[in-house]
């Protein structure tokens, strides 16, 4: 029972990292661009260019979601943007706490086969 609610629970950290990541994204756009418009392409493409990435590739009911070595790199360099982002936006401890989360929940969904 334990097991189970731990795997759960590591699915819903999962989930609310992919949202952290649109967070992260959204964050450095609007903090490093520099003009009103720059702010906002950044603030809201980064984002957006992730989601498209993530639904096309990274999303569990997607026809195209990459699968084994390809999914792992997808992961790190979906996740590893938003930490990089939040550590250029001079979120360094933020950061550093995100991608520790990062390592956890990802070494538990591969330890489990989630």
């Amino acid at each position: 029972m334990f097991l189970t609610i731990s795997k759960n629970l590591n699915l819903a950290l999962a989930l609310l990292l992919e949202l952290c990541v649109l967070v992260a994204l959204g964050y450095w756009g609007f903090q490093t661009g520099q003009g009103m418009i720059a702010k906002i392409g950044l603030g809201l493409g980064a984002p957006i260019v992730a989601v498209i990435v993530w639904a096309i590739f990274g999303a569990p009911r997607s026809t195209r979601r990459l699968k084994g070595f390809g999914l792992l790199i997808l992961r790190v360099l979906f996740f590893g943007a938003a930490a990089l982002a939040l550590f250029a936006a001079s979120q360094h401890i933020l950061s550093v706490i995100f991608a520790f989360l990062v390592v956890l929940n990802l070494s538990l969904l591969y330890l489990w086969a989630q």
